[in-house]
């Protein structure tokens, strides 16, 4: 068994919580709305909401890992790391390619949420809490790019999931296993720090996120 030393820390529990709540919450919307719950369907779409926002939040106050200024680089370093990688060392957080599919990601699903909050079905019975902001026509629109771009969704997360896969049969590299323990075995002779985390930061972001999720359900109604 390996010891402490021989481990590192490369990811804080907010981003392993909201990887696989995500994940969850992902399916639970795309069932629900597959068969009509659209109570259930909402309920999911608001955590949803949440837990992006939430990490957008951390992505600039969390942990080293869950930066976005640390894994998001530019074209040069992305073929820099193509050129150099061995496929073998592994990245302290997400790898420049990786960084960029969280992006992706965080950029579709969100896209996808607030497109539910202002969709409006064909009878104007069932609508997001947003939708009295906007037309009906809008409201519609909005009904189409929630239906539409959640297959763009799709897209994405299957690269995701073959990135992974790549990484860990040809490449030897155990993706999954971190993502629910936080650790990784370290490479030899590596002196990467453990990843630390604010709880008074995490505190700040689940307060306000909160409530503006509260708000959003409200629909920006307080009275």
């Amino acid at each position: 068994m390996s010891s402490e030393s021989e481990t590192v820390k490369v990811w804080d529990p907010f981003v392993r919580v909201f990887h696989w709540s995500l994940i969850t919450l992902f399916a639970v919307a795309w069932y629900s709305g597959e068969n009509h719950d659209m109570d259930r369907h909402r309920q999911a779409g608001y955590a949803i909401f949440a837990l992006v926002v939430f990490r957008i939040f951390w992505g600039f106050a969390g942990g080293r890992t869950a930066r976005f200024a640390q894994f998001l680089k530019g074209p040069g370093a992305i073929a820099q790391y193509l050129k150099t990688h061995d496929g073998e060392t592994p990245s302290d957080g997400h790898n420049p390619l990786g960084g960029w599919s969280v992006v992706a990601l965080l950029t579709v699903v969100l896209a996808i949420t607030l497109a539910g909050l202002f969709a409006v079905d064909v009878d104007g019975i069932e609508s997001g809490p947003l939708a009295d902001w906007v037309s009906f026509d809008t409201g519609r629109m909005a009904s189409e790019w929630h239906e539409g771009v959640f297959k763009a969704a799709l897209a994405v997360i299957c690269l995701h999931v073959l990135a992974i896969g790549y990484y860990q049969i040809l490449n030897a590299q155990n993706l999954i296993g971190p993502m629910i323990t936080g650790k990784r075995d370290r490479a030899k002779g590596e002196t990467t720090p453990d990843v630390k985390w604010s709880p008074v930061a995490a505190l700040v972001g689940i307060v306000v996120v909160g409530a503006l999720t509260w708000l959003v359900m409200s629909g920006f109604k307080l009275g």
